[in-house]
């Protein structure tokens, strides 16, 4: 195998590489005999088929499948003698001549071709005990508890029926069955019986809770309403739909009254009780919020103190990822560019360097952790696969199977639990104080997804809290 450098232009790389015809006809010769004890052919016995009739027959589907495992096996060798790493799979080109394909499949030339790829740059790790980390904290006060009691109190309201001839007001919930009509014929998921609606909820489609107030229980109605254009089931989408609606009750709501009874019901043995775990939980939202912005610091302050030359490849692919969410989100939410205001261009640069932030990070946070010896454990990855299967109730041995047969699915979980733990190893190591704020403070800026956002740019789409998800009153239709 002859190897000759052809580009060498910072992190590019581009080889020409040369197989001489002699070693792929070894190759085939060897085939072919393997071959010989194993053909059944018309007119000679197993075993006794010549060679020269072999080549005719099977050699050139042979010699294929030779020129494929041997590209495959010259093209890592290659890579591996030069001691580089590429930062993706390199890209592998032949000659597009016709005859020369030929002449290489027929045995008569040498196998020749040419593969571009980039190396991952040399990076330098910052001084990690120089890095100064802020770790701001807040405790649990008693309001704050007070304030989520309420908020499940809210949740869990009990509701009292109305008297009989009283109209459903905006906040009452009203028991109903309902069937859907499409066209004048019931379509699927589009009915439900015993079904509870707090009128003003916004939890069915929009026009469908409005037409039931002023309804009293017993009231047969019929309620039009047109779907969404970008309603997730496609065959409603924009249609005008008519449900049959029955009432059966319109119940008022009522004050829950926080006590020993009411913790009860939601299975806690006491009021006190569920204001411990209240505090608890309150608690750990505290604590996991001290940690995204500690990530946050310490990825900004990695992003400004590392400099190295990005791979384009990992770029590109990076920012197509970005891309085609921020446009899926703004097509499902049937908004544009300028809803949010900003244009295609300058959320295109926008985007870009983001992508370059998240693959400069990456690549720096791989290094930390390849340089700690961080791995990842078949235990951890098999509990954060088990939390993954249960975010889909019914399909989890589908779903499982699927990761288990798809290594690039469990790429994706593996990489946030070794992104955890070199931030981990990076906190131990760093300069952390300490400072006491007021929850308000401490969630001032809910941004914690890591990504600095441009300074000077305009808001982003995908920035943008997305619109919130319409429950259907057909809500089996959306599945």
């Amino acid at each position: 195998m002859q190897i000759t450098e052809t580009v060498s232009d910072g992190l590019k790389r581009e080889l020409k590489i040369v197989i001489p015809a002699t070693d792929l006809d070894g190759k085939l010769s060897e085939k072919l005999e393997t071959l010989r004890h194993q053909a059944r052919i018309k007119g000679f016995r197993p075993g006794k088929v010549p060679a020269a009739h072999l080549r005719k027959v099977y050699g050139r589907s042979v010699m294929a499948d030779i020129i494929q495992e041997t590209v495959q096996e010259s093209s890592q060798k290659a890579v591996e003698e030069r001691g580089e790493k590429p930062a993706l799979k390199p890209t592998v080109m032949f000659t597009e001549d016709k005859d020369e394909v030929e002449a290489v499949i027929a045995g008569k030339a040498d196998l020749a071709y040419t593969m571009e790829f980039e190396v991952l740059p040399e990076i330098k790790v910052p001084d990690l005990k120089e890095l100064k980390i802020e770790r701001r904290m807040a405790e649990v006060g008693d309001p704050d508890v007070d304030e989520a009691l309420e908020r499940i109190a809210e949740q869990n309201k009990p509701y009292e029926p109305r008297k009989d001839g009283d109209k459903a007001k905006d906040g009452d919930r009203v028991t109903m069955d309902y069937v859907g009509m499409l066209d004048g014929r019931p379509f699927d998921g589009g009915a439900e019986e015993g079904s509870q609606l707090v009128l003003g909820s916004g939890s069915f489609i929009p026009g469908f809770e409005d037409q039931l107030i002023g309804a009293k229980a017993g009231d047969a109605l019929k309620v039009k309403v047109t779907f969404p254009e970008n309603y997730q089931a496609a065959f409603l989408a924009g249609k005008d739909v008519e449900f049959d609606v029955t009432v059966h009750e319109v119940a008022a709501p009522a004050e829950a009254k926080l006590d020993d009874a009411f913790a009860e019901s939601l299975g806690v043995e006491s009021i006190d009780k569920l204001k411990e775990a209240l505090r608890e939980r309150l608690g750990q939202e505290l604590n996991q919020r001290t940690r995204d912005l500690m990530k946050r610091q310490l990825l900004d302050t990695l992003d400004e103190q590392a400099s190295f030359e990005l791979p384009a490849g990992l770029v590109d692919r990076e920012f197509e990822s970005i891309w085609r969410q921020v446009t899926d989100d703004l097509e499902r939410s049937g908004r544009s560019f300028e809803d949010e205001d900003t244009t295609e261009d300058d959320a295109r640069a926008e985007y870009r360097g983001l992508a370059e932030r998240r693959v400069k990070l990456g690549l720096l946070l791989a290094e930390v952790g390849q340089e700690a010896k961080v791995e990842v454990s078949d235990e951890e990855m098999q509990r954060a696969l088990i939390e993954r299967v249960r975010q889909y109730p019914g399909q989890e041995q589908q779903v499982w199977e699927f990761f288990q047969k798809t290594p690039e699915a469990m790429n994706e979980i593996r990489a946030p639990l070794f992104e955890d733990k070199v931030v981990d190893y990076v906190f131990e190591r760093a300069t952390i104080s300490d400072k006491t704020v007021t929850r308000d403070e401490l969630f001032a800026d809910e941004d914690d997804s890591g990504d600095k956002k441009p300074a000077g740019k305009k808001k982003s789409p995908a920035k943008k809290k997305a619109p919130a998800k319409k429950k259907a009153a057909a809500k089996d239709a959306s599945e």
